[in-house]
């Protein structure tokens, strides 16, 4: 690929949204994403950038992003910078193929779109699991341990819900979890 390829390319891609400075960084501004293309000082690697969320809000899942890095993310990276973590896509220019190139910006921007909701997900299923294994190994059943967390928001424990409908709400996204997992479990 070469440097105009990347200006035709992301021109065709986002139109009006590409800002181009010469001779070795472009960026694309939306609403919804920016997105960073950077050279390295001598022009033979290319960097994709797009921030994700700031460290504080990524920090509680570190653990899940590098198993992320590990097993999910492909020709992508998640990584960390500048107080933000950031999806990162590296690649040598002379090898990068147009193809290469669209996926990458696809996967950036789908890991953009996501967030930390993936990595939020997985922690409260895990999380979730401990609970059931917790309460079958004191032998409750699926309905005692539903009433236990009926219980704990009753009596605040597991956070402050004076709006009845909303803890309503909340009870039955746990009973939807709970027989999710309940027979995975041992």
């Amino acid at each position: 690929m070469e440097i105009k390829d990347i200006t035709n390319h992301l021109n065709t891609l986002f139109k009006n949204q590409v800002q181009f400075s010469p001779p070795d960084a472009w960026q694309v501004e939306t609403e919804e994403f920016r997105l960073l293309v950077l050279l390295s000082s001598d022009q033979s690697w290319l960097r994709l950038l797009v921030p994700i969320v700031p460290i504080q809000v990524a920090q509680p899942y570190f653990a899940q992003i590098l198993g992320a890095n590990f097993d999910l993310t492909q020709e992508v990276r998640y990584a960390l910078s500048q107080d933000v973590l950031w999806g990162v896509f590296q690649y040598d220019l002379e090898s990068l193929t147009i193809i290469r190139f669209e996926s990458a910006i696809s996967r950036l921007l789908m890991m953009k779109r996501e967030g930390i909701d993936p990595f939020f997900n997985a922690l409260a299923e895990q999380q979730i699991r401990q609970i059931i294994a917790a309460a079958k190994q004191r032998g409750q059943s699926l309905e005692e341990t539903m009433q236990t967390l009926d219980r704990f928001y009753s009596e605040g424990m597991m956070g402050d819900m004076a709006d009845s409908e909303y803890q309503d709400q909340v009870l039955e996204a746990w009973r939807r979890q709970l027989e999710r997992l309940w027979t995975e479990e041992e």
